[in-house]
Formats: structure tokens, sequence, C-alpha cells
């Protein structure tokens, strides 16, 4: 399937969806593109998997901001591959350095750069350890096999949904019973 055609398909996936997050977030290493930069070289020329670039631009074309959250020690080869790859400027942010964190210090300093609450954010990364420490901040996280696929957006989307479903009612709920302790004890008031 060509990149126009994912792109298209992509975008009909996220017209499905009424909640959105603000912000997607990538991994970069076996989550665009198939391979660990540090056991590559700067001049060669990077293949990104089938999806990833039509998944990018259909996003911003929806107006969802992306950004990058790599933990690879090669920053200098992984800023190189996405400038030859065409898609070094569509990101709002990219933190790309070497951590025993789990990518949490990744998502302070996005959250710092963007502005987005953790909670409006969507999470895309192939190793298990940075899914969990990241959805424990209250990110949308979502673990891929083989890359970002049509499958793992659809699979990311529904479970934003449901997060952000979830996270309303609770909001409610707590409204309602503040509103009420707040209403009970005003009858309490000395005159």
């Amino acid at each position: 399937m060509g990149e126009e055609k994912v792109k298209e398909e992509a975008m009909q996936i996220i017209g499905m969806f009424q909640v959105l997050p603000r912000l997607v977030v990538f991994d970069l290493d076996y989550t665009l593109w198939p391979f660990y930069c540090e056991c590559r070289s700067k001049r060669e020329m990077p293949s990104m998997y089938p999806h990833a670039k039509g998944i990018l631009h259909a996003l911003k074309n929806k107006g969802i901001d992306v950004a990058v959250a790599s933990r690879s020690p090669a920053s200098d080869i992984a800023n190189t591959f996405l400038q030859k790859l065409s898609i070094d400027s569509i990101f709002v942010a990219k933190e790309i350095f070497s951590s025993w964190t789990h990518k949490t210090d990744h998502f302070q300093r996005i959250h710092s750069r963007t502005a987005v609450p953790f909670n409006s954010i969507l999470f895309f990364d192939d190793e298990d350890r940075n899914i969990q420490s990241v959805s424990k901040m209250g990110v949308t996280s979502i673990l891929v096999g083989k890359g970002v696929n049509l499958g793992a957006l659809r699979q990311g989307l529904t479970k934003f949904s449901q997060n952000w479903s979830t996270s309303e009612k609770n909001k409610q709920k707590w409204q309602t019973k503040f509103a009420k302790k707040s209403n009970s004890s005003e009858g309490n008031q000395p005159e």
C-alpha cells in the first residue's frame, strides 16, 4: 500500500473518533523504522515502516501535533535520518537522548515544551517497560510489535477514547460529590 493510500486510510480512521489526542508521540527505533540508530551510519539512507509516514502526515492533516521520544544514544544519527526522510519539520518536539528513566524524562520535557496535559497524549513504543512507565503518567500508551501501522493507530485512538471517557466520568463524579459536600456544609454554618 502506497504512502498516499495509507494517509487516506489513516485520515478515515481518525475521522471515526469524536475524541482525539492533542499530541501523538512516537518512539523511533522499531516503532517508526526497523532498526537501532546506533547500529547504522549517518551516510545510509534510512527507511521507515510501510505505514509510518502516511500516519504522520494524516495526523498533521487532521490538526494533531506529533512528537518524538527516543532513548537512542545516537541522537545525531536519529536527527540526520529524520532530515533525510523529510519528516524532521513535522514534529513539534523531539526528545532524543539516552536515559534510564523509561522515557518519563522525555515526557516531562515534551509536556514543558508543548503544555499538552499527559491525558491528552497518545504514545506508541515497541518496549513494554516504556509503555508501563509512561502509562503511569496518564498517557495512553500502545505497544507496537513490528512498527506503527493502521491497526495500531485504530487501537490507540480507541484506547484513548475509552481512557478519555473514563476520566471525564470520574471528573463528573468528583464534581458532583464535591458540590454535594459544599452544599451540605452550607446548612451547618453558624449565623
